[in-house]
């Protein structure tokens, strides 16, 4: 998954960064729309990371959805 497939499939996502990312609000959520430099300012915000550091969970995390998402195939 990239980035932009992200975008794509962020209602069917946005439960599972809720999960990820507990501080995170459903409107902040809602509001991120799959975008991803969005949700990496957000856990700056909420989280206090740094940027790479914002950047290195986002990115895990799609990767993470791309392992799930090949598993259930």
């Amino acid at each position: 998954m990239n980035r932009d497939v992200l975008q794509g499939k962020w209602k069917q996502l946005r439960g599972r960064a809720k999960q990820q990312w507990g501080k995170l609000t459903d409107n902040q959520l809602q509001q991120v729309n799959g975008s991803y430099d969005q949700l990496v300012g957000l856990l700056q915000e909420q989280y206090g990371y740094s940027m790479d550091q914002a950047r290195m969970e986002v990115d895990n995390f799609i990767k993470n959805q791309d392992v799930n998402s090949n598993m259930s195939r």
